[in-house]
């Protein structure tokens, strides 16, 4: 397969170096990081799920912000990437999850506009079978939305968040029987959140308000268990953000980076953090070695935390190859 070079290529390759040499420093503030083979097409706005040891890196725009349909698959057992069968059509801001041995592209834009009106949000659903390289249509979500993120527990998926208007729409998806639950509303409405389950509970962190990144950002955050089918709330995060990229490993919620950050010269929050459910307690890590947003979904494969891909400056024209990876040593358990 041929390949286009970004236009931006040479900052993409920069930054590598960049990266790679803080990290051979030792210094303590990269203490735990590394980088893994990059990815194959820089990208941002990306949704990403884990699946048997392979992470899938869907859709999203790279450097000419104009919205793909690329799916790109990294196996870790051999830190080596592929593309494989595209999205039915280009999709950014998607949502992604993994569920019944199959990968899962939810929802979504296909315009890179954040106007409500011009987004072009979707209620899609389409399933692929990493056996076959195929991607098929399911049922539809109830509404259509995107800048939104999701969480599994019990092999059914749960959806929430979107950029306005359905910044509160939650809804779960059974794989098994190919059918949506509209679920009580989020609390607070947001997008560019981070979500993920911990324990049988969903929990969902941080994001902003409006569509544009310049909007105003939040820190709470939302817990819902699907026991009780009911929401509480916790501590808030240390300081509010948005585009947030989060995941859960070892009992604890991890979150990195996000943008519209005013005191920084390209607007992107280096923050590493982390809230440890048991104590109700957030705790500050030393910063990430190169600070991206817009990456909706990570992977905890074997004790590291994969980071892929993403934006290194605010807005969606930023995208990069990086394969970043945290190896945490703290557990919430």
């Amino acid at each position: 397969m041929n390949w286009q070079i970004p236009k931006h290529a040479g900052l993409t390759v920069l930054l590598i170096a960049i990266a790679g040499c803080a990290l051979q420093e030792r210094k303590p503030a990269y203490e735990g990081w590394s980088l893994l083979a990059t990815m194959p097409m820089a990208n941002s706005e990306i949704a990403v799920a884990e699946l048997n040891g392979k992470i899938y890196v869907i859709g999203g725009y790279p450097w000419d912000r104009k919205t793909v349909a690329t799916v790109q698959m990294y196996d870790s057992a051999t830190d080596k990437w592929q593309i494989v069968a595209p999205l039915p059509v280009p999709l950014n801001h998607v949502m992604a999850a993994s569920a019944n041995g199959k990968v899962y592209a939810i929802g979504g834009q296909t315009s890179e506009n954040s106007d409500p009106d011009k987004a072009g949000f979707v209620n899609t659903m389409y399933e692929y079978d990493p056996a076959a390289n195929r991607w098929t249509s399911k049922a539809p979500m109830p509404t259509r939305r995107g800048g939104g993120a999701s969480a599994v527990v019990d092999g059914k998926i749960y959806v929430v968040g979107s950029r306005p208007p359905g910044g509160a729409d939650f809804a779960m998806y059974d794989p098994k029987v190919d059918r949506w639950t509209t679920l009580p509303n989020l609390p607070t409405q947001r997008n560019h959140l981070a979500a993920d389950a911990i324990d049988g509970k969903i929990y969902v962190v941080g994001g902003r308000f409006e569509g544009g990144f310049r909007s105003e950002r939040t820190d709470i955050v939302e817990v819902f268990d699907p026991k009780t089918n009911q929401w509480s709330k916790r501590r808030s995060m240390l300081r509010p953000r948005g585009g947030v990229n989060g995941i859960a490993a070892n009992g604890c919620f991890h979150l990195f980076g996000g943008e519209g950050n005013p005191e920084h010269p390209y607007g992107i929050y280096a923050d590493h953090d982390y809230y440890n459910p048991v104590t109700d307690s957030w705790h500050r890590l030393e910063n990430m070695p190169i600070p991206v947003h817009g990456v909706t979904g990570m992977a905890f494969i074997k004790g590291l935390i994969h980071l892929t891909g993403g934006g290194t400056t605010q807005g969606g024209s930023s995208g990069t190859t990086l394969h970043q990876v945290y190896k945490p040593a703290m557990s919430c358990k």
